[in-house]
């Protein structure tokens, strides 16, 4: 394939011949077997792009033939055609794949493959597929965690950066910069105003904590904890116009089970919502009742409404401390409510529930809204608010022009899986929805991304594409919290590096 791409450059800056007609370089795509066995099954790739929907701007969908030794593949679309082979990985050149994305963009024909696969010496012919092409673009970035999937390890993490469009890769802060055994820091729950970079920030805890917040493009750090609440800030929400963030502040704690194939539970003792002001650096309550567990704020998308989950206690039951959490576990349950927000005052209504996720037996969290503020989509279980580590939990969306509290969901089925979906976003038109999900192998949270037409459809989900596609069987870390970006983070890794080693600037408390 490079070679290829050295004759395309080549061909367009030197006359026929090359260089004086002393040498011509040529190359050949794989030939498609003569010999192949026709058969009507349907080939065993990975990743699994078998008609799927994708962006009109997203890079090739390298796949593989895992349980073959060879593989070729024909993918086309109207007068064009390319086949690819590389043992048994379809590499797909890059130019190539622009003209039939182009091509098919909007189509319901979808891109054709054709897929041959040689096993034990024997070559045959599989059923043919389409790659569909929505004419919605992505936004070009995603940024995630880059996290071992282990219960108390953390002395190997990176926030990354990864372009959409391309297959580039890079950190926006790895804790190696300044991490060794003695002083050892956890860097987590990155976040952006409105999918832009030029306020955002993410924690570091332990050595070196405090909250490392962009603002107006200039970098600060802040120490969020004050007396008057229960920790320094934790699970966050940007204000989409104003330089406001919601974050929630817990005591959280892990127990394990010993029989139950959910091996661990996240438990939230305690939690409440703050507001932080981040011109003023102060920080004001938003909610504290002391019989409900506030967590996961998000906003409307014209910042007039928050939404939150909440767990009401039942003091009765929940009246012995930590003792009592452990036992009863699965019966904490979360709702979705929001509450008004007045910008000129920053004062917040009393809470609207949402949607009634208790009365069927479940739990809701993590809720986001769609930029048309029409959708609400949530990860689903049976309890808790840590779904990533439940297999029964899913994504939710629904509709919320249809009545409240309890709306009828859409069909997500095609979202979803056997395995554990949570962190549910929508990318900046609405029209792509990302989960981190555990549908590969049960173990490491991977970005699925799904197409959610302008009528409320979900088409089936896809793995974010990999220059080579046995990438993630490789890579042994988990994709934790994955957010969609209109552009690169412009602090450098250095500079975060350098901050962090700075004292961090305490937050005031006020009451409002």
């Amino acid at each position: 394939m490079k070679i290829l791409a050295i004759v395309k450059i080549l061909s367009k800056i030197l006359p026929l011949g090359g260089l004086g007609g002393l040498f011509l370089l040529s190359c050949s795509s794989p030939s498609i077997p003569s010999d192949a066995t026709h058969t009507d099954k349907q080939p065993d790739i990975y990743p699994d792009y078998n008609g799927v929907t994708i962006p009109a701007n997203i890079s090739p969908t390298n796949f593989m033939l895992p349980d073959c030794e060879e593989a070729v593949a024909c993918l086309s679309f109207g007068n064009l055609s390319f086949t690819y082979g590389d043992d048994n990985k379809i590499i797909i050149d890059d130019d190539e794949w622009q003209e039939l994305r182009s091509a098919a963009a909007g189509s319901d024909k979808g891109i054709k493959v054709e897929v041959y696969g040689k096993k034990d010496g024997k070559w045959l012919s599989y059923k043919s597929f389409p790659i569909y092409v929505a004419k919605d673009t992505i936004d070009p970035y995603i940024s995630y965690r880059l996290i071992q999937p282990s219960y108390v390890a953390y002395e190997d993490l990176a926030i990354v950066q990864r372009n959409l469009t391309s297959y580039d890769e890079s950190d926006i802060y790895n804790n190696r910069m300044i991490h060794s055994e003695e002083n050892g820091h956890c860097i987590n729950c990155h976040s952006f105003q409105n999918y832009g970079t030029n306020n955002m920030h993410f924690h570091m805890r332990q050595f070196c904590g405090g909250t490392m917040l962009v603002h107006n493009g200039k970098l600060k750090k802040i120490d969020l904890k004050t007396d008057s609440t229960i920790s320094a800030g934790v699970y966050p929400a940007w204000h989409p116009t104003a330089d406001l963030v919601a974050f929630s502040t817990n005591t959280t704690r892990q127990i394990f089970h010993i029989k139950d194939r959910d091996k661990i539970e996240v438990l939230d003792y305690k939690s409440d919502l703050i507001l932080y002001d981040v011109q003023k650096n102060e920080v004001s309550n938003i909610s504290n009742a002391p019989d409900e567990h506030e967590c996961f704020a998000t906003w409307s998308p014209d910042g007039k409404i928050i939404y939150y989950t909440s767990a009401h206690i039942d003091t009765t039951i929940f009246n012995q401390g930590e003792k009592s959490f452990r036992k009863h576990y699965d019966e904490i349950k979360y709702n979705i409510y929001s509450r008004s927000f007045d910008l000129t005052t920053h004062k917040f209504g009393e809470p609207q529930l949402v949607f009634d996720a208790v009365q069927l037996g479940k739990s809701a969290t993590l809720p986001r809204i769609s930029p048309d503020g029409r959708y609400l989509t949530f990860a689903l279980g049976k309890y808790g608010c840590f779904h990533v580590w439940h297999r029964d939990a899913d994504i939710c969306i629904v509709d919320l022009q249809q009545p409240l509290p309890s709306p009828s969901t859409l069909n997500t089925k095609p979202l979803n899986s056997p395995e554990s979906e949570s962190y549910p976003s929508f990318s900046s038109n609405g029209r792509w929805i990302m989960t981190a999900s555990r549908r590969d192998d049960g173990s490491y949270t991977r970005p699925y991304i799904s197409y959610f037409d302008a009528q409320g459809k979900c088409y089936k989900a896809f793995a974010v594409p990999q220059k080579d596609p046995e990438r993630n069987k490789l890579l042994l870390r988990s994709y934790n919290r994955p957010e969609f970006m209109k552009q690169k983070v412009k602090i450098t890794p250095w500079q975060f590096a350098t901050k962090a080693q700075e004292d961090a600037v305490r937050a005031k408390f006020v009451n409002k």
